[in-house]
């Protein structure tokens, strides 16, 4: 099979940012999101189940929350990444705790690559990426061509 090939897309100034955090790292997002609020209410929030619901309380801004986690959380965002439906991901994960779910938390990361979305991990990458210029404008970015993909495939049939 040959490379996937690629195309070019526009995201919008308004992003669409998931916010995902394992338990033990809930409390930092709550505080990073606090402290960036005001960038973030220019901005979609989508987030797992427990976090969504505490975002929305500490913030006092919509927040769609998905289901929790380990139980398909991961794998929604992973989806809305897939659909181009995700511009930006936020995503605290726990270096110092084995999850149940890692394969989840693996297939999430590995799809934002491919994707070619932002992806922070941590607070100051977090931090970064809300500071960036980009994020209050609208910009061309390289995705994998879909398209011409699925041409290749019937080919090969």
């Amino acid at each position: 099979m040959s490379r996937i090939a690629f195309t070019s897309a526009s995201l919008p100034a308004r992003k669409r940012i998931a916010l995902v955090a394992h338990d033990h790292c809930k409390g930092f997002l709550l505080d990073w999101a606090g402290r960036q609020r005001e960038r973030l209410a220019r901005h979609e929030l989508v987030a797992t189940g427990t976090t969504g619901m505490l975002l929305r309380e500490r913030l006092g801004l919509p927040v769609e929350s998905l289901i929790s986690g380990p139980l398909g959380g991961d794998q929604q965002i992973g989806a809305r990444i897939a659909e181009r439906r995700v511009d930006l991901l936020v995503f605290f994960w726990d270096p110092f705790e084995p999850q149940p779910h890692d394969p989840d938390v693996k297939a999430l990361l590995r799809v934002a690559a491919v994707w070619n979305i932002p992806v922070a991990s941590n607070e100051s990458t977090a931090d970064y990426l809300l500071s960036s210029a980009l994020l209050k404008q609208a910009h061309e970015y390289r995705i994998p061509d879909y398209a011409s993909y699925l041409r290749g495939r019937q080919a090969a049939d």
